[in-house]
């Protein structure tokens, strides 16, 4: 299988990790990754919130660069996700007018998480396991982006998505039940009002903890930088903080049996500790 990718400016800079194990998940699924020559970045989210129109065409100059490989575009930040397919609606909405060039991709934006649940995907999953997850209680959380609005993503369950949650399954995890998979991590109010931040993350790692999750996992940069981070700015004292996976970690743990000593070295809230007591992962010593 061969895709064009599109890994976006987080995935080169604070989510580096997001994108090796994205390549390395891709290496094990036999997937031919083919990365935009010349990307740019889609406009998310200073772009699109200054203007509509340049949000679009931010976006716009990416499509017409995967345009005539004949290959679906895979896009695994949500935010850049939600640009390319807004973009993708507009000039095929703006195509259908005269005075505009027809606007006909031969590929289609398909976000990371959405590919890898597709039965066959997750069949592929499944017999590839080398390490099952058991015992790691999960928290899949989607937050705004890869799902909503559903005239622009094109989610048929954007209400109560099971993407990551099937991906879980397959992995041999647990996937509790729990009430906050898509709400808002504040991610644009990070910067400007941490307190509101701070609030958001924490409803969101308690309702995780009331759900019986032991760790959370999404396949959203800002989602995950956002609740890792957060938590460290927890003042209770004795709060359980919940690692904070994207998704293409775990499967490069569960498909993979060959230990990395630095794999969660980006991580602010160390996994080590609960995957060594599910021994899923050796000690540092060993």
């Amino acid at each position: 299988m061969k895709l064009s990718y599109y890994p976006g400016c987080s995935l080169t800079g604070t989510a580096a990790e997001y994108d090796h194990s994205i390549r390395e998940a891709a290496r094990l699924l036999n997937i031919e990754l083919v990365e935009l020559e010349d990307w740019s970045c889609c406009g998310a989210s200073s772009g699109h919130m200054t203007n509509v129109n340049l949000g679009i065409e931010l976006a716009a100059r990416n499509l017409e660069l995967a345009q005539g490989l004949g290959l679906d575009l895979l896009t695994p930040c949500s935010a850049c996700f939600q640009r390319l397919r807004a973009a993708d609606v507009a000039l095929r909405a703006n195509s259908q007018e005269e005075e505009h060039e027809p606007y006909r991709p031969d590929f289609s934006v398909v976000h990371m998480s959405r590919f890898l649940s597709q039965p066959e995907m997750l069949k592929s999953i499944e017999d590839l396991v080398l390490r099952p997850l058991r015992g790691l209680e999960i928290a899949c959380y989607y937050g705004c982006l890869s799902v909503r609005p559903p005239a622009v993503t094109g989610a048929p369950d954007y209400e109560d998505p099971q993407g990551l949650d099937s991906i879980v399954r397959a992995l041999g995890a647990t996937n509790v039940r729990w009430s906050h998979k898509t709400e808002c991590c504040s991610g644009s109010l990070s910067m400007t009002r941490p307190d509101i931040a701070r609030a958001l993350v924490g409803n969101i790692i308690e309702a995780a903890r009331r759900g019986g999750a032991g760790a959370v996992v999404t396949d959203c940069p800002m989602c995950q930088a956002n609740l890792d981070s957060r938590q460290i700015d927890e003042n209770e004292s004795g709060r359980p903080r919940l690692p904070v996976f994207f998704v293409t970690e775990l499967m490069t743990l569960a498909l993979s049996t060959k230990e990395r000593p630095r794999r969660w070295k980006a991580h602010l809230v160390d996994p080590g500790p609960l995957l060594r007591e599910l021994d899923l992962q050796a000690s540092p010593s060993e």
